[in-house]
């Protein structure tokens, strides 16, 4: 074909809906690597929210080591303007249409971090963080407030939840779904009881469940249709009463369980997950696991 024939089409004419096409082929690095630059109808096609939907960071892992003190995560400045960096061109591209964020069981984010990604992700559906050693509550709050949309949380245990679901509760109309990767007690229990009424799915899989806890779940929350407590240790009596680990449910939960559409759960001396679990008494050390903290055998909580 000779030079300067009208026939030869150059990349930046391709339509822009098969460009789109291929860039959903696309790793999160590679789409983020520059590609926007090239001209403006690459941009476009970077901008379209057919690859923003969702905001996938589990592929990113702090840099930390533990310390004694609060947060009790160092993590290291290089690892943290990484990340940084990666947020300001993801969400730049996404134009405010992420609906789902996730972040790495170790991807300590920090206040200033998750305000910045709050305040470009306004329509956020579903929210998967499980650490949140060096967010402060004004920094979840905040992000929360922003978030009316939100429908889904994974989150990790924490000492004092009050705060957290008295803001969903009050900031998140559409709230349904909560994943706890954590030891649920009487307090966080009673806590979902009392401000998240509505609650339809919900998740403590792989932890420490006392039976009292329990119990406050399946009696207060009337809304509740799939509740998953697979692997759990489940203890009769909660602290400081000597611990005694449930081998089976009795009839009174089974009861009670009865009346929801989904009751997962697994309690088998062969199951390799129940045997993890009990290993680590109920505190899973998930570093030790690779990717098995994504695993939910609900699966609008899987990943």
């Amino acid at each position: 074909m000779e030079e300067g024939d009208s026939s030869v089409r150059r990349w930046e004419d391709l339509d822009i809906d098969i460009l789109v096409k291929i860039l959903q082929s696309f790793d999160l690095f590679e789409l983020t690597s520059g590609l926007a630059h090239v001209c403006s109808a690459w941009r476009l096609a970077c901008t379209d929210q057919l690859l923003w939907m969702t905001l996938d960071l589990s592929i990113l892992k702090s840099n930390y080591i533990k310390i004694p003190l609060e947060p009790y995560v160092y993590v290291d400045c290089q690892s943290d303007k990484t990340l940084t960096s990666l947020l300001k061109i993801c969400l730049n591209l996404s134009r405010g249409n992420i609906r789902t964020l996730i972040f790495h069981y170790n991807l300590y984010v920090s206040d200033d971090q998750l305000t910045y990604t709050a305040e470009r992700c306004p329509r956020l559906k579903r929210l998967v963080m499980p650490a949140w050693n060096r967010i402060k509550k004004t920094g979840i709050c905040r992000a929360i407030h922003m978030w009316e949309d939100l429908e889904s949380l994974t989150m990790p245990s924490i000492a004092n939840p009050p705060y957290v679901m008295e803001e969903i509760a009050r900031s998140c109309k559409n709230f349904a779904e909560l994943k706890i990767m954590g030891p649920c007690d009487m307090l966080f229990a009673s806590t979902l009881v009392s401000f998240l009424p509505n609650l339809k799915v919900l998740s403590v899989r792989c932890t420490l469940l006392s039976k009292s806890a329990l119990v406050t779940i399946l009696d207060g929350l009337k809304k509740l249709e799939v509740l998953n407590i697979s692997h759990c240790v489940i203890t009769e009596d909660p602290p400081p009463a000597p611990k005694k680990i449930l081998t089976k449910l009795d009839h009174s939960i089974l009861e009670k369980a009865s009346r929801l559409h989904k009751f997962l759960t697994c309690m088998s001396d062969s199951c390799i997950m129940c045997q993890r679990c009990r290993n680590d008494e109920g505190l899973m050390r998930w570093y030790k696991y690779e990717e098995l903290w994504k695993v939910d055998e609900v699966r609008s909580l899987a990943i």
